[in-house]
């Protein structure tokens, strides 16, 4: 029996793109680009993808809503079964496309995990520019370039924020996106923000975003060295809160410490749903992956807990899948629902809410046809975008893999 990783799960055999070579395409014949600029032309936030306006800190958004399992007065509830449809190919031929920023206007900035560079799409045309290359990234296993966000004030300083392995840890770091320069030299120096967050070829975490604070939130894993989720020195295993410049931040649990939340495996995905409530997905081990509700101060259970545990102290995840069926990945909240993409479960999920629980059991969409799943972002409204993963080393990339697909979803 040979020992390998499924999706950053330690076990038996190794597990490549689920259903292979053979799985069903769902690539649309006929689709036009012209059309996918005119869909994301409007509504692109430019502080990536928490959509959070400027704050100054205080107290988390959604802290006391997190705690209130009801939905506001006045909040329609998601029907219980929702829809999903392919509304064109935004980009594709990409290679290991991992963190994605909208910027203002409608194109995307993309990541590439394992080449390190970030680059433009044009949304109108499908054109994709390198804009530059991000020093001191070291791939290698799960690491590499990973979540993109953009600063809450990019209309006037045009910061872009990176969350990246190198040679001795994880960190974030900041850089000026200068579009009056040649392309491949359009990124400043990075202005480490945090350093000291702990690498491994697993688990390395890596999606950030800015939350409706105007605070910065980093998911972080446990490098496969479980004692560090429930070391509270460690910012391994945690969700992290910080200012726009790597500094604790009133709210957290210490005053003197970033750590917002710990007792996590492998932070994949952030989101706020429009009550500023923040969610959170999660590799499980063996049995369960989730999906969770975060409040400051959480303890999430990982290593003593896997699942609903209901053990005291420790935060139930609010639903949890098979690891067959997810692996998930990045988020998003869009139509009162969380959309969830899944790595080896190769599907997107739809959780839908009522308040800060299902409001109706999870439905799956486009299982199989497009391969791993890796992020979701959300444009307003009922417009998503999913990236592909195809290309990570575990998937069996076809021709024309990876893409960005446009979604209109219920």
């Amino acid at each position: 029996m040979r020992y390998g990783v499924r999706d950053g799960r330690f076990g038996a055999g190794w597990y490549g793109g689920g259903a292979g070579g053979a799985r069903r395409r769902g690539v649309l014949a006929g689709l036009a680009l012209a059309g996918c600029g005119a869909l994301l032309a409007s509504g692109c936030s430019a502080s990536g993808a928490g959509g959070a306006p400027p704050g100054a800190g205080g107290s988390p958004p959604g802290a006391s809503a997190a705690a209130s399992a009801g939905a506001s007065p006045g909040a329609s509830v998601p029907p219980a079964k929702g829809s999903v449809q392919v509304t064109g190919e935004v980009a594709k031929g990409l290679e290991s496309p991992w963190g994605v920023a909208p910027l203002p206007g409608g194109d995307l900035l993309v990541g590439s995990r394992d080449k390190g560079t970030i680059s433009r799409v044009r949304t109108d045309t499908g054109a994709v520019t390198e804009i530059g290359k991000v020093p001191g990234v070291a791939p290698g296993g799960e690491g590499g370039l990973l979540g993109l966000a953009l600063s809450p004030h990019f209309a006037s300083d045009r910061l872009v924020y990176a969350y990246f392995t190198t040679e001795s840890d994880n960190r974030i770091a900041r850089m000026r996106y200068d579009e009056q320069r040649p392309p491949g030299q359009q990124l400043g120096a990075p202005d480490t923000v945090l350093r000291g967050i702990p690498k491994g070829v697993f688990h390395n975490g890596g999606r950030i975003a800015f939350g409706p604070d105007g605070m910065l939130y980093a998911g972080t894993g446990e490098t496969g060295n479980t004692a560090l989720a429930q070391d509270r020195k460690s910012l391994g295993g945690k969700i992290l809160r910080m200012t726009p410049d790597g500094k604790p931040v009133h709210g957290n649990p210490e005053p003197d410490s970033v750590v917002y939340s710990w007792g996590h495996r492998n932070v994949q995905g952030l989101a706020w749903d429009a009550d500023k409530r923040l969610w959170a997905s999660e590799f499980g081990q063996h049995r369960w992956d989730e999906l969770n509700i975060i409040e400051p101060g959480g303890n999430y259970g990982w290593p003593e807990v896997e699942g609903k545990g209901g053990a005291a102290g420790f935060r139930d995840p609010v639903a949890v899948w098979k690891t067959d069926e997810a692996s998930p990945s990045g988020i998003a909240w869009a139509e009162g629902s969380i959309w969830m993409a899944s790595l080896k479960g190769e599907r997107l999920w739809r959780i839908p809410l009522k308040g800060a629980v299902p409001a109706a059991e999870p439905e799956a969409f486009l299982t199989g046809r497009y391969g791993r799943l890796r992020t979701v972002v959300a444009l307003g409204g009922d417009r998503l975008l999913l990236v592909t993963s195809e290309t990570d080393g575990r998937g069996s990339p076809q021709a024309g893999d990876d893409r960005i697909l446009s979604l209109t979803v219920r």
